[in-house]
């Protein structure tokens, strides 16, 4: 072979290395960066809270028993509510509501003139798994279903009523909202949700006890901001 051969093939052999080393070097840097939907995923908190304005509007109904054509109603609240939502894919998310309000309870029906019953406190956390819709840009419907438990407490008799005792009671969720994502972190919300709940009372009236049913089912209807960590 001559110089000159010998030359071009010692500068082909090079050539043909330093190729090798540069795709070896871009296949390591290829596989070793971490893919795009992680480091996304990394990126957003599965955590996120709303505080809302709350309207309880509630069945008004209900019974004492014995006393045919007896009825309940009840008052209607509007109060501030906090929730706490965790993400466990971009789909599911379960949500825990807290808030408490009061309700004035009163005889109706065939027992109207009774007047005021009494009034009580409750606490119904509320439990919901959800699925959110994705499809919809910075629109972020989304759907759920779970249970409640509402505490009552502070409860008094009113007049000649005394000793309120309204049960504690667990019951179902329904829940239907959407998210409007202003960005990364901020939107603003509004959501729907059913309790249905029917704890059983009972109240003493000038000594004699009065039992019963109160069916209050209320909705929960609420707007307000939401955050995204």
């Amino acid at each position: 072979m001559t110089k000159n051969g010998m030359g071009r093939a010692v500068a082909l052999a090079a050539g043909l290395m330093l190729l090798g080393n540069q795709a070896l070097a871009a296949d390591l840097e290829e596989r070793m960066a971490p893919p795009e939907a992680t480091a996304d995923l990394a990126a957003q908190s599965p955590w996120q809270i709303r505080v809302r304005a709350l309207g309880v509007i509630t069945e008004d109904s209900g019974f004492v028993n014995g006393i045919a054509g007896s009825d309940l109603s009840y008052s209607n609240t509007v109060v501030p509510e906090l929730d706490i939502s965790y993400f466990f894919t971009d789909n599911i998310a379960a949500e825990l509501i807290l808030g408490t309000t009061y309700a004035n309870v009163k005889a109706d029906g065939a027992i109207a003139g009774l007047g005021k019953v009494g009034k009580t406190w409750l606490l119904p956390p509320t439990l919901t798994l959800q699925y959110h819709f994705t499809d919809f840009g910075a629109f972020k419907p989304y759907v759920g279903a779970g249970v409640n438990y509402t505490l009552f407490y502070n409860q008094s008799g009113s007049g000649a009523f005394s000793n309120l005792d309204v049960e504690n009671k667990l019951g179902g969720a329904l829940q239907v909202g959407f998210d409007y994502m202003i960005d990364d972190h901020w939107g603003v919300n509004f959501d729907v949700k059913k309790l249905f709940l029917e704890p059983k009372w009972k109240v003493d009236l000038n000594g004699t006890s009065l039992f019963g049913k109160a069916k209050l089912n209320p909705w929960l209807i609420g707007a307000g901001v939401t955050y995204r960590f």
